[in-house]
């Protein structure tokens, strides 16, 4: 029983956030390149999309759907689970990595093989056979993703957010810029599938690149049993949220058309806007900090109830604004023809501001040492989700779905998520106190919003003149958490023991 020697290839570069940098100042680094990164990358994504919006229509985006949801689901458990066991691994990892490197890549090979050999089925099964070899081509990008995960993890662990924001943008760059071109050459779909896995790869590489320290392959049996006990937890909890999250796809593709699940994908997308600005940049830092607290429960509950606070400001506000203003957003943005998008967007924003605070909240549980928790509220959200959102779309379209959807998240799953918080000793009283303000601030700009879009004609003066308005409005309730933000986001307060606002 050996492991394998780790192999430094620039040991004379300390790792941030390592023990001698507070880590407060690691955690204030890290977000700000993460959010850097993320806000960069929705704002190609939002101005490609535009573009891809003309070039492309429904029934392309449809296509491409049917892969990106296997996509999706088997890269979010090819790695088992271990990259995030290896951020929150509480000792040095070069015990594990060399054991994890083989494990990921092994079973991330053996996934994308069963992908490929199984596409013909599943792209017939969601009513789009055309769509074979998209997803096979994309079944490729999980073993690249399986090969670096553990570099991947080890810039996470360590706060080197400015490295992961550099290849973040130089994969977002190659894959928005070949799916443009390759779509104005008319390559339809297939364009949407060779930027992702040309800027998949591009990504992948800098990992590598950047990573301070790189392990070759190597296998330990304990490891494997620590890794492993660890991970699989959180495979089967990010297996079930994929799952959650792409289950609507799978109805609609199966009770539709691709023309309306590619309506449907730019609905949910725009309305994932505050999920992915924020939730993905957040969690990159949350749980690596959350995890160092994951001893002093008093500092780690005081930290989570004020990230919550910060986080829900502008994500209960994007929601609002993508919730009132649905119609003529979509169609200043995307064209008249995707007009019947904003029929589901109007519910799905509700969502995603949503999903921004029950996912701090799997990322606090996580961290804690909970993810078991967060399996089981997963389980219960999906097998919840599954049937409504097939009486939904079979009487509402795409409408439907996004009722479904808000539906099953007030009624089962935001109070999953209370229940499971208690544990940390946070009450639902404290969830509340935390996003009143933020929810306060939400309920007045969207009033605003309701008489703007009646009082003013035309989609863009709507946007324009509606959206500085409901601004306005939300700016003055929100405003004490302004001051909470500069006071200490996130390093510690006077008196207060040292924890992030993640």
């Amino acid at each position: 029983m050996t492991t394998s020697e780790a192999t430094p290839v620039r040991d004379d570069i300390p790792p941030a956030g390592a023990e001698g940098e507070p880590l407060g100042r690691s955690v204030r680094r890290g977000l700000g390149w993460s959010f850097v990164s993320t806000i960069l990358t929705r704002a190609g994504t939002v101005l490609s999309g535009i573009a891809l919006a003309r070039l492309l229509s429904p029934d392309d985006y449809g296509q491409f759907t049917v892969a990106l949801v296997v996509l999706l689901v088997v890269a979010n458990i090819n790695d088992l689970g271990l990259e995030a066991t290896l951020v929150r691994w509480p000792r040095a990892i070069d015990e594990i990595a060399p054991t994890a490197t083989t494990i990921i890549f092994g079973a991330s090979c053996l996934f994308a093989g069963g992908v490929v050999i199984g596409a013909p089925a599943i792209a017939t099964a969601l009513n789009a056979p055309n769509a074979t070899g998209i997803v096979q081509l994309m079944a490729a990008s999980v073993a690249i993703n399986g090969l670096f995960s553990v570099p991947s993890a080890v810039l996470t662990r360590s706060f080197m957010q400015g490295k992961r924001a550099t290849a973040d943008l130089a994969g977002m760059v190659v894959t928005l810029g070949l799916s443009v071109a390759l779509a104005a050459l008319g390559y339809g779909a297939w364009s949407l599938a060779w930027g992702r896995f040309a800027g998949n790869a591009v990504n992948s590489v800098l990992l590598w690149a950047f990573a301070p320290t790189r392990y070759r392959p190597g296998w330990s049996r304990q490891a494997a049993r620590h890794v492993l006990s660890g991970g699989l937890p959180i495979a089967g909890t990010l297996l079930l949220a994929v799952g959650l999250m792409n289950v609507d796809y799978v109805v609609v593709g199966r009770l539709l058309d691709p023309e309306a699940l590619g309506l449907y994908l730019l609905a949910f997308n725009l309305s994932s806007w505050p999920v992915s600005i924020l939730s993905v940049a957040v969690a990159r830092i949350s749980i690596p900090a959350f995890a160092r607290l994951q001893h002093d429960r008093a500092a780690l509950r005081a930290a989570f109830r004020r990230s919550l606070t910060l986080i829900m400001a502008p994500a209960v506000l994007v929601a609002v604004m993508l919730a009132v203003y649905a119609l003529p957003a979509t169609r200043v943005v995307y064209g008249p023809r995707w007009s019947a998008a904003a029929t589901a967007l109007s519910f799905l924003a509700v969502l995603g501001g949503l999903r921004v605070a029950m996912q701090l909240a799997a990322d606090l549980l996580t961290a804690a040492g909970k993810a078991r928790l967060t399996l089981v509220i997963q389980g219960g959200w999906i097998l919840a989700l599954l049937p409504a959102m097939a009486v939904g779309v079979t009487h509402a379209g795409i409408r439907g779905a996004g009722i479904a959807h808000v539906a099953v998240a007030l009624c089962v799953a935001v109070p999953a998520h209370l229940a499971a918080l208690t544990t940390l000793r946070i009450s639902p009283l404290d969830v509340l106190r935390s996003a009143g303000r933020p929810l306060a601030a939400g309920a007045a700009a969207a009033l605003v919003a309701i008489g703007m879009h009646r009082l003013v004609a035309g989609d863009l003066a709507t946007l324009v003149l509606g959206g500085l308005a409901s601004l306005a409005a939300f700016a003055v309730v929100a405003w004490p958490i302004l001051r909470l933000a500069s006071d200490s986001s996130p390093g510690p307060r006077p008196g207060e023991p040292s924890r992030p606002a993640a």
